[in-house]
């Protein structure tokens, strides 16, 4: 494996290497342009850049192109004729240690996480609820901390919502927070989810994070690779909650590193609108603040997307590396957002990059990266660098030869159901059931002190479980999101 001090992104107009500094490689990033304009390429290309590196990458892949990280590359055309154009480019055909993941199960590794580890505040936002239904959500969240109740999958959560329901004094003094319509309406969520086939995103095992970090055998990061092609068009708002949930993750379990010669890990969110669209303030405000923070813990974040405008400004201002593809400008707003992304560079009196935007060729970009001390540089006009694995997806057998040769077979592709909130809640009501019938048989006819007798029985045996539930309960952990609105960290 070479070692690198930056990642070389092209070429400038007199053909000398243009990159970005690895050690400043975790102030995030942006790689936006119009469709066709070379947006894939390019991200294959910084991907390939951070495994020779040593980097993890974790990345979805929407349209499937990603996936010929994991092949060897066979430059021919205008691929060729860009690499000889760089005769400094030291340019080697190879495959990539590639990781493929399917939420599905299909297409990759099937990838969980639990109910608990996800937290009321982003499952509420993944179930779009009102304020009165998060409400709810988070006192049915409460109740299952205090009895112990794992919430490992939507069949938890659904029997926990029954309980409630049926037993309203379990909820103390959130019980005015808890109603009949408010319950309704959470299960009437829960069934929208699960046609949309989210219910296979929450199951055990789920994913670990030194799974993800962990090198391959010779020295290179792993790329992890999400197949979105299809979650994104069916069920967007699952991909941008997982997306939200594993930088929650990321940023609650991983260290301070302090500054490092490299990051740890680096990911890229393709689509990136869908994380900011229709998101509550509350969340979008903690996903800001994460975004912020994160690079600390040595996370690189990079969004990829056809306009800068998809993101809110307060995450624009954070990025240090910026390739901005061709943009096309027909109406008066295109023509407007046009120029506030050419104001987004440090101006180079060489460049006219208003003008620039509108005659990029595909593979060509704008690009401005951060100097030594962290300041931007002078925007630049790039070729972008070919990459050395396949440009174009992987066909059928090759991913599921991929599959098959994975470090992490077997290991996250047999579904585990241990007991959790559905089956104790069956339990607990199993119990009461039998309770009443033999406190039904042992009763006199005639009631009076009989039934005094067995309402206290079932009393004292009904706190006695209850007593029993919580000593064996463990306390539920919350992704770093929720706890930020007062759920409890692990």
């Amino acid at each position: 494996m070479r070692v690198a001090t930056q990642l070389v992104l092209g070429a400038d107009l007199g053909g000398q290497p243009v990159g970005q500094l690895l050690r400043l490689a975790n102030r995030h990033g942006l790689v936006a342009g119009a469709t066709g304009t070379g947006k894939t390429v390019t991200l294959q290309r910084l991907v390939e850049q951070f495994s020779d590196a040593g980097v993890a990458v974790f990345a979805a892949d929407v349209k499937g192109d990603l996936s010929g990280l994991g092949a060897v590359g066979a430059p021919q055309g205008k691929v060729a004729e860009r690499i000889a154009s760089m005769p400094w480019l030291a340019h080697r055909p190879t495959a990539y240690p590639v990781t493929l993941w399917d939420i599905h199960g299909q297409s990759g590794h099937p990838l969980r996480t639990t109910l608990s580890e996800m937290g009321p505040l982003l499952l509420g936002a993944l179930l779009e609820l009102t304020d009165s239904q998060q409400a709810a959500l988070y006192a049915a969240f409460k109740v299952a901390d205090r009895e112990g109740l794992l919430l490992l999958d939507l069949k938890d959560l659904k029997a926990l919502l029954a309980y409630l329901k049926s037993n309203p004094a379990v909820l103390g003094e959130d019980s005015a927070l808890f109603t009949s319509t408010s319950s309704q309406a959470l299960l009437r969520r829960l069934s929208s989810l699960e046609q949309q086939g989210a219910e296979a995103l929450f199951g055990e095992p789920s994913l670990q994070l030194e799974d993800i970090l962990r090198p391959d055998r010779d020295g290179r990061g792993r790329i992890h690779l999400l197949d979105a092609s299809r979650l994104v068009h069916e069920a967007p708002k699952v991909y941008a909650t997982f997306l939200l949930w594993l930088l929650a993750e990321l940023f609650e379990q991983l260290p301070e590193r302090g500054d490092a010669d490299k990051p740890l890990l680096a990911l890229f969110f393709d689509e990136a609108h869908l994380l900011f669209a229709g998101t509550p303030k509350a969340l979008q405000e903690r996903l800001e603040q994460v975004v912020r923070l994160i690079r600390s813990k040595g996370v690189g974040v990079y969004f990829v997307t056809q306009s800068p405008s998809d993101l809110p400004d307060s995450v624009l201002a954070q990025l240090g590396l910026r390739i901005q593809h061709g943009l096309r400008a027909f109406t008066t707003r295109e023509q407007k957002s046009l120029r506030a992304v050419a104001d987004g560079f440090r101006p180079n009196p060489a460049i006219n990059a208003l003008a620039t935007l509108t005659e990029l060729g595909i593979g060509e970009a704008l690009v401005g990266t951060l100097e030594e001390k962290g300041t931007p540089a002078m925007v630049q006009h790039v070729a972008i660098a070919p990459p050395q694995s396949r440009i174009g997806p992987l066909s059928e057998s090759e991913r599921a030869d991929l599959i098959r040769q994975s470090p992490l077979a077997g290991r996250y592709d047999k579904p585990i159901d241990r007991e959790s909130a559905y089956e104790l809640l069956n339990a607990r009501a199993a119990q009461a059931t039998a309770q009443a019938a033999q406190q039904q048989s042992t009763t006199s006819p005639a009631g009076g002190i009989g039934d005094m007798l067995g309402g206290l029985a079932g009393q004292v045996v009904k706190s006695a479980v209850r007593q029993a539930a919580n000593q064996l309960g463990r306390q539920l952990v919350r992704g770093l999101l929720g706890s930020l609105l007062g759920g409890k960290g692990r």
